[in-house]
């Protein structure tokens, strides 16, 4: 069969099948055209899920009469200039669009029309190219001093086998929505608006640019809990810059639908990006829950590859270890810094529980119940230190509970001893003051203006797993010598990667060393992990290593046993603990990082404000 050159028509419409594969991919490469041409306000309307029509209205420089032939050529563009040796350099670009075939696609394949004023010129022009065929400059109107109008109609109507793999008008209208947001987020300081079948769906006004318009913006995007349950992030590693918000812990959802992440501007679906999120949330999630985040990096354009694909939705780091390591680690220190705190969703959740009852049985006294009480009293100060002592991981905070609870103990019963020094209430600690336990499982403690409610067995899971971290990370990894070594076989380049890391695997408790060209042999393993497989934890380090760099199926296998022998070593359910310890488990928690979700990313606490449950019996 002879080698056919294809006309240029078919050349175009085999092109746009990659840069153009739905009606949200068409309103992604419009949008970017226009924000690159440095549009203040960009406006789309879409009928029909983008198939029937697409409008893209922008107040930026605009087309003359001369460029807009020229726009919709093949590889024609502005956005790419020579250098002073006449070479384009595709390793710095600065811009969103640079390839020069978003509008020559999408005329191939729908009826495409572009208007447009340039800035400082007196009239305005249109061209139209329908299926490929290219119409004349023509004079328009236009109603703005400058910008461009870019109307699409009947998307793929040139290639009907297209059409047939569309999804219904709402899945594509849909697709339109989420792809608008992505650049919204991107670009706090322009104003978009959205119409889906004639029905204003967004419209966001321009915000101020840096993280205080940032965020405002994400909260009308994402909705204003996320604001208000929204960890700063700000992280500088090596010429790379890390900013934007990531939500508590406690703060998650069932899916990933809500992580949202860019590279210079630019909205971008990365593996790696996305496995670091997923890394420094792992001590506080379970695995099918997902954290929210809306991440931004910025670094010079020379040490990301933008040009992968046509679509550009992924890139490729030069240093993908930096990008990741500056990731998790700013990640974990925000984490680090919110310490006890726990999204306001879970009060939310609270009070949604509670249902006024219309009628309800009279309490009926308990004598037994309050003679127990009344000859209880309350543990003398003298005795707090070796009740705290008796639960695992609360010694250190039994000292500073003691003096604390010496006015309590008193309370009630004698009047306290005349006193020149002031006496601090323990309600005026965050977490409050211990007043009783519930089903012996739930601590219920009294703050300046609420309640709150503990999970015990949740709260000291945390506590015991944070102190199983500090100390792993003081005295290293305890490792287990195996009786006879085990030779795991491996390809070349993954055995050679292995052995360069043996002595970062070592300090995790993996003890390995070379065993000719496609193998290693494994001598220690962490005492950690028992009797493990071998085999499959070898193997799975070596698929880490390859794809990002890291050890990370050997940490994550690390954590997870801490976490198991964490949730087995805690206070547990049903245990009554008295005063002193309800107090001590308290202080520990408020000075722990990451105690207000347990290692599963449930809540370990609950608080009510006092202006809540008013409203709940109609006080106010």
């Amino acid at each position: 069969m002879p080698i056919r050159r294809l006309p240029p028509e078919t050349v175009n419409r085999i092109a746009a099948g990659e840069v153009v594969e739905r009606p949200a991919s068409a309103v992604k490469e419009l949008v970017e055209n226009a924000l690159d041409a440095g549009a203040s306000r960009v406006e789309v309307q879409a009928d029909g899920g983008g198939l029937t029509r697409i409008l893209i209205a922008d107040d930026g420089c605009g087309l003359s009469a001369a460029e807009l032939p020229v726009a919709i050529e093949r590889h024609a563009t502005s956005k790419l200039a020579p250098g002073d040796d006449g070479e384009y350099d595709l390793l710095r670009i600065g811009t969103l669009g640079f390839r020069g075939e978003a509008l020559p696609s999408i005329g191939s394949v729908a009826r495409l029309s572009i208007s447009s004023r340039a800035r400082g010129a007196a009239d305005a022009h249109a061209i139209l190219v329908e299926g490929g065929a290219v119409g004349e400059v023509q004079p328009a109107a236009f109603p703005s001093p400058h910008g461009a109008r870019v109307e699409v109609r009947d998307l793929f109507y040139a290639t009907p086998a297209r059409l047939k793999f569309m999804k219904s008008e709402r899945s594509e209208a849909l697709a339109i929505t989420e792809e608008l947001k992505r650049q919204a987020m991107a670009h706090e300081a322009v104003g978009f608006s959205l119409d889906l079948d004639g029905k204003r769906t967004l419209r966001l006004p321009a915000e101020a640019k840096g993280p205080d318009g940032r965020l405002a913006r994400l909260a009308a995007i994402m909705g204003r809990e996320f604001s208000d349950n929204a960890l700063a992030i700000e992280h500088e590693r090596e010429g790379v810059r890390l900013s934007g918000f990531a939500g508590l812990p406690t703060y998650n959802r069932g899916n990933a639908a809500h992580q949202y992440l860019f590279v210079n501007g630019r909205p971008v679906r990365d593996r790696l990006l996305q496995g670091a999120l997923r890394a420094a949330y792992a001590d506080f999630l379970a695995r099918d829950r997902h954290p929210l985040a809306a991440l931004y990096v910025e670094l010079d354009p020379a040490y990301v590859d933008v040009n992968v694909h046509p679509a550009k939705a992924e890139v490729r780091f030069r240093d993908p270890g930096v990008v990741r390591g500056l990731i998790v680690g700013g990640l974990r220190h925000a984490l680090a810094a919110a310490g006890h705190r726990a999204s306001t969703t879970v009060s939310t959740a609270a009070l949604g529980g509670f249902r006024p009852q219309t009628s309800f049985p009279p309490p009926q006294p308990s004598a037994a119940g309050f003679s127990a009480w009344q000859q209880g009293g309350w543990t003398p100060s003298a005795a707090v230190r070796a009740v705290a002592q008796s639960i695992p991981g609360l010694t250190e905070v039994s000292a500073r509970a003691e003096p604390v609870w010496e006015p309590q103990a008193s309370a009630g019963f004698a009047e306290a001893a005349p006193s020149a020094a002031p006496v601090f209430d323990p309600v005026d600690f965050p977490l409050g003051a211990a007043r009783a336990q519930v089903h012996e499982t739930y601590i219920v403690s009294q703050t300046r203006d609420g309640i709150v409610i503990v999970d015990q067995h949740a709260a000291h899971e945390r506590l015991v797993y944070e102190r199983m971290k500090v100390e792993m990370a003081k005295g290293g990894v305890a490792r287990q010598a195996l009786l006879l070594p085990e030779v795991v076989e491996l390809d070349p380049a993954e055995a050679e990667r292995l052995a360069a890391r043996a002595d970062e695997l070592e300090a995790l408790g993996l003890v390995i060393e070379a065993f000719g060209p496609g193998a290693v042999l494994v001598r220690e393993t962490p005492a950690l992990l028992g009797d493990t497989d071998v085999h499959g934890l070898v193997r799975d380090i070596a698929d880490d290593l390859a794809e990002n760099g890291q050890a990370l199926a050997l940490k994550e296998r690390l954590e997870e046993v801490c976490g198991t022998m964490a949730c087995h070593g805690s206070v547990r359910a049903g245990r009554r603990l008295n005063a002193p310890e309800m107090n001590a488990l308290l202080r520990q928690m408020e000075a722990t990082p990451h105690s207000g979700q347990c290692n599963h990313g449930r809540p370990t606490y609950v608080e009510l404000k006092l202006s809540d449950i008013e409203r709940l019996f109609g006080r106010r």
